[in-house]
């Protein structure tokens, strides 16, 4: 995707009119993932691919006559599995693509999107793919990598409700680092149709690092990948740790977690967006990991453990120098207290945390809570 963006914004700085193909919604088997950009350049130049080459030829076709007119365009391919291959998709998938002429004139915060996707900062473009109003579909917003916040750089959606709408569920995809088609009424209603709007994110997907190799620990990584992170499950028993028992794990790594960590955060391979479990429940691992853990910028440090382990863990790290403010960070017994028992309900809890770290919520009922709903991210 870099390499794309890359290539755009050479001819966005050019002043020349791109048109740009963008996979928003996919059913089945549909060979590339919501996000998926397809380019063809001013000479005819083609970057990208939205299907691994089975529609490629149609879509190049759309491109070059949204270029020559300067009307959006989206296009489903694929109905059935019956028809599939007359139309093109013969894996039997569907999908929808949204193509669109960009220029210095049409997408002005193309030059800002791309800074911050250099920076390694998320970024997030909301797009109206499709609308009641012609003149509507088209319009953006970008949702920045700090706040959250609209950043009307171009166009917004054309109404302050559609707006505010849209930016609150995108901070959701922005912080997953998931992109989405999202459905609402014309002015953005949440249970209406007829404005379609697609959350195109770019960066990369926050990570979560699960540390031991529990039942527990299997709980966590299936509703971790679940809420969209890249997990990563660190071990140093080889015995444990292995693809059968951790399947939706991204990566298993065989070190000792405290110098896994190390390394990683001397990488530059965690950040603010980086959650951490410690499931290890073994005090050999557990405190020089939390040494670590609890001096990096990082959004949240969990350890699992009963009270009394918990207030022995505690007494080790003020031993190892660690101060209160950073003995503060830790979320210890790790979870939200909903009476989970079983690894998948504790793991529940776990979740739970986590987003409330992630947004600020308080963990209770909302029945219990007035005010919004949605809460800014922290």
């Amino acid at each position: 995707m870099r390499e794309v963006l890359a290539q755009l914004l050479a001819w966005w700085q050019a002043g020349q009119t791109v048109a740009m193909a963008t996979v928003v919604s996919t059913w089945r088997s549909a060979p590339r993932p919501p996000g998926a950009v397809l380019l063809v350049g001013p000479d005819g130049t083609v970057v990208g691919s939205v299907s691994g080459g089975c529609v490629e030829a149609d879509v190049v076709a759309l491109a070059e006559g949204v270029i020559a007119s300067g009307v959006p365009v989206l296009a489903r391919y694929g109905v059935t599995d019956a028809d599939a291959a007359a139309v093109g998709l013969t894996c039997g998938g569907e999908l929808e693509v949204h193509v669109e002429a960009v220029s210095a004139t049409t997408f002005p915060e193309l030059e800002r999107v791309a800074g911050a996707v250099t920076a390694g900062q998320p970024v997030a473009v909301a797009t109206v793919v499709e609308h009641p109003d012609p003149d509507r579909t088209g319009r953006r917003l970008v949702v920045g990598p700090e706040t959250g916040e609209p950043q009307a750089f171009g166009p917004v959606l054309g109404s302050g409700r559609a707006d505010a709408a849209v930016a609150d569920d995108v901070r959701g995809l922005l912080a997953a680092g998931r992109s989405e088609l999202l459905t609402y009424g014309p002015d953005g209603e949440r249970r209406g149709t007829g404005m379609r709007v697609f959350a195109g994110v770019l960066g990369p997907r926050p990570r979560m690092l699960v540390f031991g190799s529990s039942d527990f620990a299997a709980a966590v990584v299936r509703v971790g990948a679940f809420l969209g992170y890249r997990v990563t499950v660190c071990d140093a028993r080889s015995r444990f740790t292995t693809p059968a028992r951790f399947p939706a794990a991204d990566e298993l790594v065989l070190d000792w977690p405290h110098r896994y960590l190390s390394a990683e955060a001397a990488a530059g391979r965690t950040d603010r967006s980086t959650v951490l479990c410690v499931l290890t429940h073994d005090p050999k691992f557990d405190v020089p990991l939390l040494e670590v853990a609890l001096r990096l910028p990082v959004g949240y440090v969990g350890a699992m453990g009963s009270r009394r382990t918990h207030q022995d863990r505690l007494d080790r790290l003020r031993q190892a120098g660690l101060s209160t403010a950073e003995l503060d960070r830790l979320a210890s017994p790790i979870g939200l207290d909903l009476g989970a028992r079983t690894p998948e309900e504790t793991a529940v809890s776990i979740a739970a945390e986590i987003v409330g770290s992630r947004w600020g919520g308080a963990g209770r009922p909302l029945r219990e809570v007035s005010g919004r709903i949605h809460h800014e991210p922290v």
